[in-house]
């Protein structure tokens, strides 16, 4: 399930940070413990699928300061997407996000203008999808005797390898059933963007244009939880091309 949230600011200007995932991040938490303490707990677990995946911030209008800014200027309407594999979870962040529906983000303050739940596509295989976050896919390599995390791009094999894994484990979160293999992407269009995800902690990761080609289930699993790792922190987040503002 998947929804589209418009947000009003205070002001016909706000600034936007262009590190806002972990702003982003922080209201759904919040808002699903506001809801649902005993879910909020369980979605600490760590190293464990979350199942649910946001996009990035957007706004109807967008300004750039300058190329040293850290933030940019929206004008007019805000708006993010939210989409996730499990009912319990929708139920409390949307619930909670109209229990209260003054947002504050960053430095600014938001009000929830509308929560619009979005059609579900009928089929996935051979669509053509972009992302509404960029992808993430890391592995571990070894680094002065020590594995450190790398994070993959798109002209590496391993990239694949460890997307179509960590789709299946999703699969079989989701559908309680062995995974199927029919899984690959060609990857039409790629860009490299690097959030700062903490406080000095980096996470390179790919604003792609890709085709799905396999299991309809499988795609689909990727769909609503993310394609790629950190859906959570919200990576991962794609849409089907030539649909209108339905994700």
């Amino acid at each position: 399930m998947r929804f589209l949230i418009r947000l009003k600011n205070e002001n016909l200007e706000f600034k936007v940070p262009y590190n806002h995932l972990y702003y982003l991040q922080g209201l759904i938490y919040r808002r699903i413990q506001r809801a649902n303490p005993d879910l909020s707990l369980s979605l600490h677990r760590p190293k464990v699928p979350k199942l649910f995946t946001f996009s990035l911030f957007m706004t109807k209008e967008r300004h750039k300061i300058n190329s040293n800014s850290e933030y940019f200027i929206g004008r007019g309407e805000a708006f993010f997407y939210f989409s996730t594999a499990v009912p319990e979870i929708a139920e409390a962040f949307i619930g909670g996000l109209l229990q209260e529906p003054e947002v504050r983000l960053w430095d600014e303050k938001f009000y929830v203008e509308t929560v619009k739940a979005l059609p579900e596509p009928v089929s996935f295989n051979g669509k053509r999808y972009s992302t509404l976050s960029p992808i993430a896919v890391t592995t571990l390599k070894p680094q002065f005797g020590k594995l450190k995390h790398y994070d993959l791009g798109p002209k590496e094999p391993k990239f694949y390898e460890n997307l179509k894994e960590n789709l299946k484990q999703k699969y079989l979160l989701i559908y309680g059933k062995k995974p199927p293999e029919d899984f690959e992407i060609e990857v039409l269009n790629a860009k490299p963007k690097r959030f700062e995800v903490k406080p000095r902690i980096f996470q390179r990761a790919w604003h792609m244009v890709f085709r799905a080609y396999g299991d309809d289930e499988l795609i689909r699993a990727g769909y609503l939880a993310g394609f790629g790792e950190k859906n959570s922190l919200g990576f991962g987040m794609v849409k089907v091309d030539g649909r209108r503002r339905n994700g």
